[in-house]
């Protein structure tokens, strides 16, 4: 089997912005993913991109401009007039709030932004068959308003970027926290269905039942499996493989966003699921079988070493190397973070107790599945042709990426 053409796209400046002290998201953790990436030569076997900087208009379009506009203006040091307009988009000061105004914040949201539509464009092009954007995934933002650590839908935009060239698109989300943002703005739509895996009850956000399905045109095409605390491979991959093949069977879409958030690992900081590396990497692993153009995402995460193994696993596992590299990670600039083991997979916590009995899962499974063969088949749209000058400026961004292959690095 041929092997896939992988994209791959980071800044060097996505890791020097900081939410500020005691903050759990820590953009940090993407320098030390991109370093184990390299230590393991994986570099050397994708195509390696600096993402663009998304503009305003770009990002407007999802965002309202009037948000954008005030990420634009924002800073720490915004006056009391500022600031009441920042609580009015749910954004606060250093140390207040999920979504603090830090230095630089447009910029911050500009290029993980960048990096998600350029991976939209590349795949619409034929470029590449997976594009990976660790820095993105942030699935929490609102029209006109920051969520949960996120403050633009890189998704959402991606999404929309790839709905140009498909006439379905998958959106599947495997962080530990459910897919609020993106199943919000495609909630009445049946062009792209929404399916997350996340832990449901007195838990951020609190939305993601069972039975929110989507409405109108978009009814059936919302897919949400609530689980418990302390689930670990076996029972999360008894579920997610059979709940996405069945629909991959009913919705043939021609595109793939999967968000890999790993905030759903053993050992988080803020999560309570009990899965490994090689466990969450099995999902990616599923969803790259099918051969669908594929959008590969970060997310949550904030034990930061623990993200950086299972992206750079990840990683691996896209480009068909997984069996190929060390689980004893290599010596490198960051070892003293993967100290005292060295190791790039985790073991299950043993005290963890799994509160998904094998009935809960079987009924929401079973569910879930019967919902999906109500569907009336996939439905189809008839694609019209691009504008000229949209055409040419996709076309434009994918070529000033391949001069950003030569010169970056």
């Amino acid at each position: 089997m041929m092997k896939k053409r992988v994209s791959y796209f980071y800044d060097s400046d996505i890791p020097n912005h900081y939410y500020g002290p005691g903050h759990p998201m820590k953009p940090g953790r993407l320098k030390l993913t991109h370093n184990l990436i390299l230590t393991y030569g994986l570099h050397r076997k994708m195509n390696m991109y600096r993402p663009h900087r998304a503009t305003a208009a770009e990002l407007s379009q999802f965002h309202s401009p009037e948000y954008i506009d005030f990420i634009r203006k924002a800073s720490p040091e915004m006056g009391k007039a500022l600031f009441t307009e920042a609580q009015k988009y749910n954004l606060g000061q250093v140390g207040e709030g999920d979504c603090p105004v830090f230095n630089d914040l447009f910029d911050f949201c500009s290029l993980y932004s960048g990096g998600s539509i350029d991976g939209a464009v590349q795949l619409n092009h034929g470029l590449a068959d997976i594009c990976i954007n660790w820095p993105g995934g942030l699935h929490h933002a609102k029209k006109s308003e920051g969520s949960g650590f996120c403050y633009v839908n890189d998704i959402v935009l991606a999404i929309l970027e790839l709905l140009k060239y498909h006439a379905r698109v998958l959106y599947i989300d495997i962080d530990i926290h459910h897919g609020d943002g993106v199943e919000e703005a495609f909630y009445l739509s049946d062009r792209v269905m929404t399916c997350s895996f996340h832990k449901f009850g007195e838990f951020f956000p609190g939305t993601g039942d069972i039975e929110d399905i989507g409405q109108e045109k978009g009814l059936g095409y919302s897919v949400n499996f609530p689980l418990k605390e302390g689930i670990t491979d076996k029972e999360y991959l008894s579920i997610f493989k059979p709940v996405v093949d069945k629909i991959m069977q009913v919705y043939r879409p021609g595109a793939i966003v999967l968000q890999c958030g790993a905030d759903s690992l053993t050992g988080d900081r803020l999560g309570c699921f009990n899965l490994t590396v090689q466990g969450h990497g099995e999902c990616v692993k599923h969803v790259k079988s099918y051969g669908i153009p594929l959008l590969i995402l970060g997310g949550g995460g904030y034990t930061i070493n623990n993200v950086a193994r299972c992206w750079a696993y990840e990683t691996a596992v896209l480009l068909d190397e997984e069996n190929e590299i060390s689980s004893i990670i290599p010596e490198h600039e960051y070892s003293g973070y993967f100290q005292p083991d060295q190791n790039i997979h985790l073991r299950p916590s043993p005290t963890l107790r799994n509160l998904n009995t094998k009935d809960y899962l079987e009924n929401y499974k079973i569910q879930i599945l019967e919902n999906l063969s109500q569907l009336q088949g996939a439905p189809s749209v008839a694609l019209q042709e691009l504008p000229p000058e949209l055409y040419l400026e996709s076309k434009a961004v994918a070529g000033e990426l391949m001069e950003d292959e030569k010169s970056y690095f």
